[in-house]
């Protein structure tokens, strides 16, 4: 990956957290630390994958960056410009730039618009086109995605899940953005299906220059659509380097464990590598542990470090940025 290129996008200390409520007058009595103080860069026209347990904070942080959820702290550096500074006139006209793919495309489509009305939408919100125009955009936009244009018509109880991702991909495309957030888009979709739809979203970037920050949990999937991947643990990014960087000399103990798992079509290296266990559950984020949040797995801790401090993500390679005390 050429870190040359023109950063796109820029987070500095990204925070979102949930407050927690209870008793009769609503008091706050905790929070829910969901996103804590991440910080990356994307660059122009490259596909950034966050991978994670559920749970870690993934999808939060790709809404989060999308203003879908208000930053509790951060800046989030869009073109060079802030968006959470942004009034909400300025941002609803950036929101063309920027777009998302849903994890759900079930959840995901209005089950009362068609087809077309729900592609051509945001082509109505922007009043970038008139009706006539708005129907043969999205006839255009159907075929991109390789899907009948007569399907304008239909509802989307009428497609299967695979179909309805495609027609999700139409919708964020309308606009015409140069980011896209892809949440998880192939995780509820047929094996069969997955790779499918990957190869379409990589058609797309070569031929819409487009940029993505790809969130999912399947390590195989990542490694063949993404330039650089990070890795997120408890609400942090705890590694972040190159794809084949990270695939072959991972560093952070929590991303050794992760890629230990990833199958290998190969029995004689299966059988010859070395699984690392992970033993008892992710902390919870409403009171994560002191120091290193993932001291309370980690098979190398070493407490009086570990335990005091949370380490700092450093760049200890030209490119490789980790969060661990015990890596030099």
């Amino acid at each position: 990956m050429d870190t040359n290129k023109e950063v796109l996008l820029s987070v500095e200390g990204l925070v979102k957290h949930f407050p927690i409520y209870r008793g009769v007058f609503q008091r706050q009595v905790g929070a829910v630390h969901a996103v804590d103080n991440i910080s990356f860069e994307v660059h122009k026209g490259e596909t950034l994958g966050l991978v994670g347990e559920s749970g870690c904070g993934k999808s939060t942080a790709g809404r989060t960056i999308l203003q879908l959820y208000k930053p509790t702290a951060g800046s989030v550096r869009f073109e060079g410009v802030d968006l959470v500074k942004m009034k909400a006139e300025e941002l609803r006209l950036s929101r063309r730039k920027m777009q998302m793919i849903f994890q759900d495309p079930y959840a995901s489509l209005n089950p009362r618009m068609t087809i077309g009305d729900i592609v051509g939408e945001p082509l109505m919100v922007h009043n970038l086109a008139q009706p006539k125009e708005i129907e043969q955009r999205v006839a255009d936009l159907l075929e991109k995605v390789n899907l009948n244009p007569d399907f304008a018509a239909r509802y989307p109880h009428e497609f299967s899940g695979g179909q309805r991702q495609r027609v999700g991909i139409a919708r964020a495309l309308a606009l015409q953005p140069s980011f896209i957030v892809c949440d998880e888009p192939i995780s509820a979709l047929d094996v069969s299906i997955q790779a499918q739809v990957v190869n379409l979203l990589e058609e797309l970037q070569q031929q819409f220059e487009l940029t993505y920050l790809f969130i999912a949990h399947d390590l195989s999937m990542v490694k063949h659509i993404s330039d650089r991947v990070a890795v997120m643990y408890l609400g942090i990014i705890v590694e972040l380097a190159d794809r084949a960087t990270l695939y072959r000399d991972p560093l952070h103990p929590y991303s050794q464990a992760l890629l230990s798992a990833v199958p290998i079509p190969d029995p004689i290296a299966e059988e010859t590598r070395q699984r690392v266990i992970l033993e008892g559950d992710v902390p919870s984020p409403v009171d994560p542990p002191s120091g290193c949040r993932f001291r309370t797995r980690c098979p190398i801790v070493k407490l009086g470090i570990c335990d005091v401090e949370q380490p700092a993500f450093r760049e200890v390679k030209p490119g490789h940025f980790v969060a661990c005390h015990l890596v030099s």
